[in-house]
């Protein structure tokens, strides 16, 4: 079972991702807050495996919440939530470690699965804003970068394959099948990739991937 604290200030969002998980028999949602000030408290005496976190609240936002929530020992996993394609507040989030992002109108089953995949320490990328997060980032129109070409040039042939889906911001078990390969080689390969460019990181591979031109 994975604990669940929805942060959001909208009460229409929280009962909209109520009636979403609410169903699903390996997720229980142990409680909610309306900003980051209450989040913390009821996180706090609550212990959620994953936080389904809002960016823009008042009083504390998902930013500093995040942040203080990560400096504690056994913190939760946190999956940022947000009604921005490209917005400097998740990047910003991201950097501070947060698991993962989504858009609000995510369908209902991905957002589900990215839940499932963060409670089991995977990080999560939403397809549908990984390349505008990356240019907000990187620059759109910048020139390629001889630093990642070099760094992407340390990887194997099936390495860099894996890169550019992580890039794209494709899940692991996407990876393994369009690859016919199987997750846990999927899991291996980027393992080798971090350790190879530094990082521990999706969101910087992907960076790096597109440093290089190779998205």
């Amino acid at each position: 079972m994975t604990r669940l604290v929805i942060v959001d200030d909208d009460p229409m969002v929280r009962t909209g991702l109520r009636l979403i998980l609410g169903g699903e028999a390996d997720l229980e949602i142990v409680g909610e807050a309306e900003d980051g000030r209450k989040a913390m408290d009821a996180i706090g005496d609550l212990r959620p495996d994953v936080v389904l976190m809002d960016i823009r609240m008042p009083h504390q936002d998902g930013l500093t919440t995040t942040e203080l929530l990560l400096a504690q020992p056994e913190p939760p996993r946190i999956l940022v939530l947000t009604t921005f394609d490209a917005d400097d507040m998740v990047l910003r989030a991201l950097r501070l470690g947060a698991d993962g992002f989504l858009l609000k109108d995510t369908p209902p089953p991905k957002m589900i699965e990215a839940i499932r995949t963060v409670a089991k320490g995977e990080p999560v990328l939403s397809p549908s804003v990984t390349h505008q997060v990356i240019a907000a980032a990187t620059g759109r129109h910048e020139p390629r970068r001889p630093e990642a070409e070099r760094e992407l040039a340390t990887l194997t042939e099936r390495e860099r394959e894996i890169a550019i889906e992580v890039a794209r911001g494709t899940s692991n078990a996407e990876i393994a099948d369009r690859l016919y390969v199987s997750v846990a080689t999927v899991k291996a390969n980027i393992t080798r990739i971090f350790a190879k460019l530094g990082t521990d990181n999706r969101v910087h591979v992907a960076m790096k991937v597109r440093d290089a031109g190779l998205l």
